[in-house]
């Protein structure tokens, strides 16, 4: 299995702190059925700014310390950036990281905003030659309760990857309606685990796709192991069509 999203870098953003910490969190993936997992440290979410040679170093040096310790995980490099301005042209200067210098690229929203310029960016993020991926959409009010914006920005072209623990349940029972939503509507195409350490942000990886398998069927669970290797290996990955999230009618009103 190989997990898209992680924050398993030590002491650059609020995930791993220490090169402990980073083992923990590598022997945790693996127990999980992690064989690959890419590192995506944010940047420019306003506390954190990690730019693209740094965390290439980093990749290399946590690999090296991985074979060391005879832990069977190989670590990819990747980001996740803030929505903002700039993106493109940190992505012509090489200051942005797209994932494994994929054509992918991780968009994220903050929790409780979509700015206004985000359909204009996310197509110009097209147009330049990359394909964004809106990180853990279930996860953003605004998109909670204007499910229609996730639908134009998909069916424009845009991937989507909704969290494990949110898959799961950890992040409350809105948030898990919200995610079984997209995924009812074609409106995402990976799961990953967004870990920053292993207790209240752990992987959730295994009981994800045990999840996915018993739910939504073995074509789904293999579409979305095999989208995730696709991704690393900067191949088209497989999508279906997209449909809005509907509106279900209870005792007269309207809920979604």
């Amino acid at each position: 299995m190989i997990d898209i999203h992680s924050h398993i870098l030590p002491g650059i953003d609020d995930g791993a702190k220490t090169e402990m910490d980073s083992l923990a969190m590598a022997k945790a993936a693996v127990n999980q059925g992690v064989h690959t997992i890419v590192a995506t440290p944010h940047h420019r979410n306003g506390k954190y700014d990690n730019e693209k040679n740094t965390i290439v170093q980093s990749v290399e040096v946590l690999n090296a310390l991985l074979v060391e310790h005879d832990i069977p995980l190989h670590v990819l490099p990747g980001q996740e950036t803030r929505i903002n301005g700039d993106i493109l042209k940190e992505l012509d200067e090489g200051i942005m990281l797209s994932i494994n210098h994929s054509k992918y690229v991780f968009v994220e929203f903050a929790s409780n905003h979509v700015p206004r310029y985000a359909k204009q960016m996310l197509f110009d993020i097209q147009v330049a030659g990359y394909t964004p991926i809106i990180v853990h959409p279930e996860r953003n009010s605004e998109l909670l309760e204007h499910p229609g914006m996730l639908y134009h920005f998909v069916q424009n072209g845009a991937l989507t990857q909704v969290t494990a623990a949110s898959f799961v349940g950890k992040f409350g029972k809105n948030i898990q309606k919200f995610t079984n939503q997209i995924m009812e509507a074609n409106l995402t195409h990976f799961i990953a685990s967004d870990a920053h350490n292993t207790k209240s942000r752990g992987f959730c990886m295994d009981e994800a796709f045990h999840l996915l398998k018993k739910e939504y069927g073995a074509d789904y669970f293999y579409m979305f192991l095999e989208n995730s290797q696709l991704l690393v290996d900067n191949q088209n990955i497989n999508r279906m069509e997209p449909s809005m999230i509907k509106k279900k009618k209870f005792l007269g009103l309207f809920s979604k």
